[in-house]
């Protein structure tokens, strides 16, 4: 049931918005579903493939995670600018196992998803495309997700996505026709390769663990959670989704930061919880870029150690502008954690 008090109308709630007090990303009252039984449950079947529907590039992330982490990287380009494409997807190709390409900051106004992934597989890179319910409804969801899937796309991210309030484009309705779990089946189905995001340190954190076993009832199958803090906060996370009968491959993110801007960023996003230390022993750098790519290589190669990682995606941001040389940052970084191997 779609409680019309969530300002997302969420069904499957609590989303990753949810503060350190409770409160919801955009209200400052607690979130509607903490007083609720949760985690809700996905009621339908099991969501299974479209026989025979896989893409090339899935199959060959496919291949890749048998035998060894995948290592994803995100994709900074400024948002409405196709000729940064080719530029920053030169940098990745064959460096990073794929590249995501998913909401940019506070930035509302982006190129649609298509056409985004339409550009990037065009210069040579493996694409996962992140899709969010913000903006569309389902039926522009379903167009979006066919397209994608036409495009030979390696997989798609599902998630809900921040309100509209919380960014650049307040004017702007905010639609949520759909939500993460929603999409991860009609995605499914399709026989896309799907991810999904979780965000182990927004309350209530005890039923975290049990959201993901939902999601992949869905349909999802690997979750790339939010920044947690720690490699011990990871495999505590990890050891949770176990206990309630999630057994998806998790992707933890490795922050990289490497200027002032990127770190106001990561500040920004609800519920990140970075390593100990991470942000003061950058401060106390005298190369901040040198520095910040080091405790990247060093953070992510503690978490591959940990069971149950299926691999790392490697993100955050930078100063307008740096956007290629931040692309070499994260290539440094993927390359040392073995991707393109």
């Amino acid at each position: 049931m779609t409680l019309t008090a969530c300002p997302k109308s969420m069904t499957f709630g609590p989303c990753g918005g949810v503060n350190e007090d409770s409160s919801c990303e955009v209200d400052p009252a607690p979130c509607v579903f903490l007083s609720r039984h949760l985690p809700v449950s996905w009621s339908e079947p099991a969501t299974a493939a479209t026989p025979n529907a896989a893409t090339a590039a899935a199959k060959e992330v496919g291949r890749i995670m048998r035998r060894r982490p995948l290592v994803v990287t995100g994709f900074p380009v400024r948002a409405m600018t196709s000729c940064d494409v080719p530029r920053v997807a030169d940098v990745l190709r064959g460096r990073a196992d794929v590249v995501l390409s998913g909401d940019a900051g506070t930035s509302r106004t982006q190129f649609p998803p298509s056409y985004r992934a339409f550009l990037m597989a065009q210069a040579g890179v493996r694409v996962w495309m992140g899709v969010n319910a913000r903006d569309r409804n389902r039926a522009a969801l379903d167009r979006e997700m066919l397209s994608l899937q036409e495009i030979g796309i390696a997989g798609i991210h599902c998630v809900t996505g921040d309100h509209t309030f919380t960014g650049d484009r307040p004017d702007a309705r905010a639609v949520f026709d759909l939500e993460s779990t929603t999409m991860l089946s009609r995605a499914r189905s399709l026989g896309l390769l799907t991810s999904f995001a979780e965000s182990p340190a927004a309350p209530p954190i005890e039923k975290r663990g049990a959201r993901v076993r939902e999601k992949q009832r869905a349909g999802g199958q690997m979750c790339w959670p939010q920044y947690c803090g720690d490699v011990s906060d990871v495999e505590a996370f990890i050891a949770t989704c176990g206990d309630a009968g999630a057994d998806v491959p998790v992707l933890p993110g490795v922050p990289l930061v490497v200027d002032r801007e990127g770190a106001i960023l990561l500040a920004s996003f609800h519920a990140a919880k970075l390593p100990t230390g991470f942000i003061s022993r950058l401060l106390n750098a005298k190369d901040v870029r040198a520095e910040g790519v080091r405790a990247a290589v060093e953070y992510g190669e503690s978490l591959l150690t940990a069971a149950g990682v299926g691999g790392v995606v490697i993100a955050g941001g930078t100063r307008h502008g740096d956007e290629l040389a931040y692309a070499a940052d994260l290539a440094t970084v993927a390359e040392a954690l073995g991707g393109g191997s």
